[in-house]
């Protein structure tokens, strides 16, 4: 599903948010408060959105690895990181969140954007975000969620259910994917349950952050000292 829709992937991402992906983003990788000497992985990298923005960041990271298992995506990343002067700082791998290839605490920051709901094992990944971490290495995740205030969740379900799976499958082609990316969201994690599960797996000083009305949470923490 993920490669059938590569092509028309980024463009929907900015057009379905009215370009406020962007700023989310950049705020997770203000999140992390990198000094200009971190590696950081980024895991779910589709085409690489928030790799470059780890790159272009001020300070930016030395290096970023971007992991992803749709080739499609991947390509498409490889492509705009040379478009951008940025394929010596990014290395982008094919491979599983869940096994994901780096050797142990050789990582000082994880990234995940709106591909956690799509990671079978959601423990299982974390599990390995850990493991790659140094100790005190810092995590930025984004993923949509579904606003509590009345108003707002309405009109979110309303579009979400409605309004996105049609434009969505307009633009892409895809019959089913914008389905998915409805019915993944709203079945997944509340914010509760997401940050219960970040301190099961060993992280410290968890935090979830409501952006845009609650419809996006970035979640932060840190790896501890045990």
């Amino acid at each position: 599903m993920f490669d059938a829709i590569a092509g028309r992937y980024d463009f929907l991402n900015h057009f379905l948010s009215g370009g406020i992906d962007r700023s989310w983003r950049r705020k997770a990788i203000r999140s992390l408060a990198l000094t200009g000497r971190e590696r950081v992985l980024d895991l779910c990298t589709g085409t690489g959105d928030v790799a470059i923005a780890a790159c272009q960041a001020t300070p930016r990271a030395a290096r970023v690895v971007g992991v992803d298992f749709a080739a499609a995506m991947l390509s498409i990343g490889v492509n705009k990181l040379k478009g951008q002067q940025l394929a010596s700082a990014v290395a982008m791998v094919q491979g599983d969140a869940t096994r994901i290839p780096v050797t142990d605490g050789s990582v000082d920051a994880v990234t995940v954007a709106f591909g956690i709901r799509n990671v079978h094992d959601v423990m299982a990944a974390f599990r390995e975000m850990y493991r790659a971490l140094r100790v005190g290495g810092r995590i930025a995740i984004l993923e949509f969620a579904v606003p509590q205030t009345p108003g707002v969740r309405s009109v979110y379900l309303w579009y979400f259910k409605h309004v996105l799976p049609r434009l969505g499958r307009l633009i892409s082609g895809h019959a089913t994917a914008y389905q998915y990316l409805q019915a993944s969201v709203t079945a997944f994690a509340t914010p509760d349950e997401f940050v219960k599960l970040l301190r099961q797996a060993g992280f410290v000083e968890v935090a979830a952050s409501p952006l845009t009305f609650g419809t996006v949470i970035l979640y932060t923490g840190r790896k501890g000292d045990s």
